[in-house]
């Protein structure tokens, strides 16, 4: 039986070692109590396969460790999967807020790399992307900033996905794209 539940625990580990994540930020907070101050930790988290799926998370702790624990187990509970085109970019330009903070996100030709600050770069190495330009705009607050980018990235569409949402083929849907842009060059 033990052996069974040993086995059991060690495919979770391999499971787990599959995600990467990524500390982001860890913010200290007091509570004032009659004795004096009671200081807790508040950790935020990103975590990704590098293959397409990213999540984050936030914990509390009175412990560093234990927040940032908490905070890996809810990234890996908020799991999202992201179209990637050729698995290094984005397939179109798009833009996210969160309260005050907002975010642009433009696909890149490859070898571009990551040009993103802090918590956005933090997400799009867990992600698995390779080329990306990102500019946030608004507050700073690393929190915000990372809802932002998750909202920005829900919006991203796979030409599947707008085909599928059209009733067309793909096929059908990029060469009425790759058509749209020859008569676009040659009316100009």
């Amino acid at each position: 039986m033990a052996r069974e539940e040993g086995g059991r625990g060690r495919d979770r580990e391999d499971r787990d070692s599959e995600f990467m994540d990524r500390l982001v930020h860890i913010n200290r907070v007091a509570k004032v109590v009659k004795g004096g101050r009671r200081f807790g930790f508040a950790a935020l988290v990103v975590v990704g396969d590098q293959k397409g799926r990213v999540g984050f998370g936030h914990g509390k702790a009175r412990e560093v460790p234990e927040a940032i624990r908490k905070a890996t187990e809810s990234a890996k509970r908020s799991l999202i999967r992201i179209p990637l085109r050729e698995g290094r970019t984005l397939h179109h330009d798009v833009n996210g807020r969160h309260g005050a903070g907002r975010v642009v996100l433009r696909a890149a030709p490859a070898g571009t790399g990551i040009i993103a600050g802090g918590p956005m770069r933090a997400i799009f190495e867990t992600l698995g992307m390779h080329d990306v330009v990102a500019k946030s705009q608004g507050s700073s607050n690393p929190y915000n900033m990372v809802r932002a980018t998750f909202d920005a990235l829900r919006r991203e569409d796979s030409p599947r996905a707008v085909a599928a949402r059209r009733n067309l083929k793909v096929s059908a849907l990029q060469a009425r794209r790759q058509g749209g842009e020859t008569e676009a060059a040659s009316e100009a």
